[in-house]
């Protein structure tokens, strides 16, 4: 198996009749997919996802694929395939769009209609080009053939991509329910048949790869919320994705069932099940839904609520509930469903708003004590028996941290694809496919790119740095007034900490040091400011870790007059 090496330069030119396939997403983490295709000069994209924060980045609200390796070559990109409607695959198509509006986007009804709802919110209006299973679009040198996959969100499709140098397919995320919700199967014939034709690249889908055996039919689900709303006797919560149709579908099913009215919270839970239900993908029962306002007029053992939140998101609506930071609030005897899995590295903040939940006397359902949740995700027996269905000359795992990509990696190779045709890659590297065979050919930019605010990349690590130091360890600021002159003091040193858990009066010990060696510097003719205020934060800072064993941000301020 080849794999990335940390002094990778640059990739040479792609050679004539090569296609290069660079992932700027989506490997070694689960989030932010995006991957660009390149060939005879012309580029392809494969979604344009977001990666949400984690707590080391503060004030953080998504982050991004790097650009800087396409941002010259914005006018050769032909198209942006989008294989399904999550945020971890569409979110970043706003920015991306930025740089170039008129960039065609090519997706299902479903996929295309959520990307559109975000891009009015950015006032971006974008061109689309709408496809269903089994359509095949030319897009520039690259011939797309669509084939629906079974996911967690309907409408969700893989895309094989013929050139000259061969033929590629990207799975996108997909498992194989075979008793899917909407009848909508995984296209096995369709992969066989690309199979037969000679799959020479497959990019697939390890999210699940460690997982042994077959994912659980979603329709397993429904006794469990049935039981789940038999004893209940107050109000229901429900935490999901703003995407998943197919539980939200059960979930108004079963509220149907036992006469509750169901209210959507949250912007993007009302905005997208909208968007389903007007497509024909959920459907409503009529007087079933009803706006939040009303739920004041009925008893507590007639309402459903869902919202989001379900992976502890700090400003979702279930996490101010948590807090008792939101319009509604929990009770004792409310029972809340987070019906939903735990995307890796979420595991602390989700525990965190159980546990608020059940401070306020909720009982939590969860994925831990109930079978709430099915990933829509491939376990490693799917995996062996789809790879034994594509027969791929070459295999490129993708979607997944790098325990995912390994264990994909073996599934394949225990299939029997050879160990030098297996290339785990890393955000940024390059493969190259010349002549049939799949090789690491370099590597480019591929960092985070982070969203303040409306700052977009203007925040850097070195700055996430500061805001975990200010975190942690608090500010303590320094203000002094010297004589441009003479270099003496006339005011302060006026001492002030904020956070660190420092009183000020405690100060008054390191002043006299402070003075002294401003003055000891003035005679030696220092009076720049700024090498003033180093010696100042270096005398300051070894007193307080000396003292305290602290390391707050240390702010001098050094005024000439």
């Amino acid at each position: 198996m080849s794999h990335p090496h940390p002094e990778l330069a640059p990739p040479p030119s792609l050679p004539d009749g090569g296609l290069r396939v660079t992932p700027l997403g989506g490997l070694g983490e689960i989030g932010r997919n995006m991957t660009v295709f390149e060939y005879d000069g012309r580029l392809l994209i494969v979604d344009c996802g977001v990666l949400f924060p984690e707590e080391e980045q503060p004030g953080v609200d998504l982050i991004l694929p790097d650009f800087t390796s396409i941002r010259d070559r914005i006018d050769d990109i032909d198209g942006i395939v989008l294989t399904h409607g999550h945020e971890d695959h569409i979110g970043g198509v706003p920015y991306l769009l930025r740089e170039r509006p008129d960039i065609p986007l090519i997706g299902s009804k479903l996929t295309l209609a959520l990307i559109e709802a975000k891009l009015q919110e950015h006032r971006i209006r974008p061109r689309t080009i709408e496809v269903e299973a089994g359509d095949r679009e030319q897009v520039g040198p690259f011939n797309c053939e669509f084939v629906a996959v079974n996911h967690s969100i309907p409408d969700a499709l893989a895309v094989a991509i013929r050139t000259p140098a061969g033929m590629v397919v990207h799975t996108g995320d997909f498992k194989m329910d075979q008793l899917p919700l909407d009848g909508r199967l995984t296209d096995l014939h369709a992969f066989a048949r690309l199979s037969e034709e000679g799959i020479d690249l497959l990019l697939s889908d390890s999210t699940n790869a460690e997982v042994p055996g077959f994912v659980p039919p979603e329709r397993d689900i429904a006794n469990v919320l049935d039981n789940v709303f038999a004893n209940a006797h107050k109000r229901i919560i429900v935490a999901s994705f703003a995407s998943h149709v197919h539980r939200i579908q059960q979930i108004l099913d079963t509220a149907q069932k036992y006469g509750r009215k169901v209210a959507f919270v949250g912007r993007s839970m009302v905005r997208n099940m909208g968007i389903a239900r007007d497509l024909g993908y959920l459907k409503v029962p009529p007087g079933l839904v009803v706006d939040v306002k009303q739920l004041d007029d009925l008893p507590d053992d007639k309402v459903v609520l869902v919202c989001t939140g379900s992976q502890g998101e700090p400003m979702a609506a279930l996490s101010r509930m948590a807090n008792r930071d939101h319009q509604i609030r929990i009770t004792e005897g409310d029972t809340v469903i987070l019906a939903s899995s735990l995307i890796p590295g979420n595991e602390t903040d989700v525990y965190r708003v159980i546990n608020g939940l059940t401070r306020w006397g909720a009982n939590v359902v969860h994925k831990g004590n109930a079978k709430v949740h099915v990933s829509g995700h491939a376990s490693a027996g799917e995996l062996l028996y789809f790879y034994n269905i594509c027969r791929p000359k070459n295999l490129m795992p993708v979607h997944g941290e790098w325990r995912h990509l390994r264990a994909n990696a073996e599934l394949g190779a225990m299939t029997g694809v050879p160990h030098d045709r297996i290339v785990i890659a890393e955000d940024g590297i390059t493969v190259d496919l010349v002549e049939g065979k799949a090789k690491i050919s370099g590597k480019v930019p591929a960092g985070y790119v982070y969203v303040d605010g409306l700052s977009v990349g203007d925040v850097g690590e070195p700055a996430l740095k500061d805001r975990k130091i200010l975190g942690d360890e608090g500010i303590i600021s320094v203000f002094v007034v010297m004589d441009s002159n003479t270099g003496k003091i006339t005011s302060g040193p006026d001492i002030h900490a904020r956070g660190s858990g420092i009183d000020d009066a405690v100060f008054s010990e390191v002043v006299p040091k402070i003075k002294e060696v401003l003055e000891r510097t003035a005679q030696d003719g220092v009076v720049e400011p700024h090498q003033l205020q180093q010696l100042i934060r270096r005398t300051l800072g070894k007193w307080v870790s000396d003292t305290f064993r602290r390391r707050p941000m240390i702010l001098p301020v050094v005024v000439e007059v």
